[in-house]
């Protein structure tokens, strides 16, 4: 039986040959394609993207990611007051930052999957964002390769332990890069 290469981390999944994050297929779902430009935010069944944003304007690009459908319903962003840090309520699910010229925040929401994400995944993926932030590589996330070897690389990661996952994320990135 051939091995296969991993080709989702959480939200973040190989569609149809690039790297989406959100569900395309479901009804009216929103998902953001990233792309060696910048990201594009679009709608199932419309041809145009909604929005697009090129890597250079971002300041600061982070990403959140609810693990269960219910946590973004009315009752999980209530149940989020007992889980600090959690990503829960409407935007649960969403990418968030800082444009520059003029500095503004931005963001945009996607779809969930059916799917449970798991615990470890939204970890390493709010952690390779994070990472990618810190350095100025946010760019990577526009290579198809680069980021389906990092992914590769995180996908076996199932720890709730949050320290741990960002050491295997800034680990993977050194190697890489190099």
């Amino acid at each position: 039986m051939p091995l296969t290469t991993p080709q989702q981390l959480g939200p973040l999944e190989l569609t149809e040959g690039q790297w989406v994050i959100g569900d395309p297929t479901r009804k009216e779902g929103l998902y953001v394609v990233l792309t060696p430009e910048g990201l594009e935010q679009h709608r199932r069944g419309e041809a145009s993207p909604q929005e697009s944003v090129r890597w250079s304007q971002f300041v600061e690009l982070g990403v959140r990611a609810g693990c269960k459908n219910w946590h973004l319903t009315r009752f999980g962003g209530l149940a989020g007051a007992f889980a600090p840090g959690a990503d829960m309520g409407r935007d649960g699910c969403s990418l968030q930052g800082i444009l520059r010229h003029p500095y503004e925040h931005w963001s945009v929401r996607y779809t969930h999957h059916e799917r449970s994400y798991t615990g470890g995944h939204v970890i390493v993926l709010k952690a390779l964002f994070d990472q990618l932030d810190e350095a100025k590589a946010l760019e990577r996330l526009g290579d198809p390769r680069w980021l389906g070897a990092a992914v590769a690389e995180l996908s076996p990661f199932t720890s709730w332990y949050a320290p741990k996952g960002t050491r295997l994320v800034e680990e993977t990135i050194r190697g890489l890069i190099a």
